[in-house]
Order: C-alpha cells, then sequence, then structure tokens
C-alpha cells in the first residue's frame, strides 16, 4: 500500500515538472511511512544521520513543496508547533486535549460527509469551497488513564 501510495505521489510531482532529489523522495516516503504527524525537527532528527546533504531548510522546504502540492497537510497544534501529515487518503484528526496528541480517523463516509459539508456551506455563505481541515477534540486513551477518566 505504502509503495503504491508512493508512486502516485511520485506521478502527480512528475506532473507538475517537480525536480524529484533523492532529498525529497527521502521525506516524501518518511512521511507516508510515519503516521507520527511528525514536525520539521522530528524529520529532520530522524533522517539526518542517513541522509546525506539534508538540512533542517531542505526538510523545510521540502515540506512547503509538498503542501503546496496537496500532498501533505500543515496541522498546527495546541502547543504552537506545525506538525505535517501526509495526506493520500482522505481522513480527518482527533486531537489529545491534554498531551497534545494527533491521531488519523479514517472512515468511508468521510468524503461524502465532507461535500455535504461543502454544498452546506456554498449554499448558506456563498463561498466556493477549496478544502477542509477538520480536527475532533479530546482526551486520549492513555490521558484518560492517567487522569482516572476511564468508564
Amino acid at each position: 500500500m505504502a509503495e503504491a501510495e508512493f508512486d502516485r505521489a511520485l506521478d502527480h510531482l512528475r506532473e507538475n515538472k517537480v525536480r524529484l532529489t533523492p532529498q525529497r523522495k527521502v521525506i516524501l516516503n518518511y512521511l507516508i511511512n510515519h503516521h507520527t504527524h511528525p514536525s520539521v525537527e522530528m524529520i529532520y532528527d530522524d533522517l539526518k544521520d542517513s541522509v546525506d546533504n539534508i538540512s533542517m531548510a531542505t526538510v523545510y522546504n521540502t515540506l512547503k513543496l509538498l503542501v503546496d502540492y496537496n500532498l501533505v497537510i500543515e496541522l498546527k497544534n495546541g502547543d504552537g508547533s506545525t506538525h505535517f501529515d501526509y495526506f493520500g487518503h482522505p481522513h480527518y484528526h482527533v486531537v489529545c486535549d491534554n498531551c497534545g496528541k494527533i491521531s488519523d480517523v479514517f472512515d468511508d463516509h468521510f468524503t461524502e460527509i465532507t461535500k455535504d459539508m461543502a454544498n452546506m456551506t456554498r449554499q448558506k455563505t456563498g463561498y466556493l469551497v477549496t478544502g477542509n481541515n477538520i480536527e475532533v477534540h479530546g482526551l486520549c486513551p492513555d490521558c484518560q488513564r492517567k487522569l482516572h477518566l476511564n468508564r
């Protein structure tokens, strides 16, 4: 599955005449295979010892490029940090209000729900909806246990 996603993403970049450097490929592959919603620093720390000619600037610029081509989305965390997520399959996020953990939620109905939201928004506001970023907030299972909130 991840290999097919990687190939699809590379094809999308090639179609848009994006130069595919080894560093860009490694960063894209990292995001496809890591569902941890990493920050620039996390990606750099994980790759710096195994990838030649990689810097924080390379990671940052690659992420910006992948965001511009709608392959990756930026997630602003409650602590002010920015995290990144490969967005090959539509999904939404649930964020823990206690520890800041971000988890992906995949559901077969998500695409239909977002289309309905876009149509409703257009009808009520006149906006042409170009995208969305849906977040649900709560307490993750680990924090519920730590706070003795399990029921």
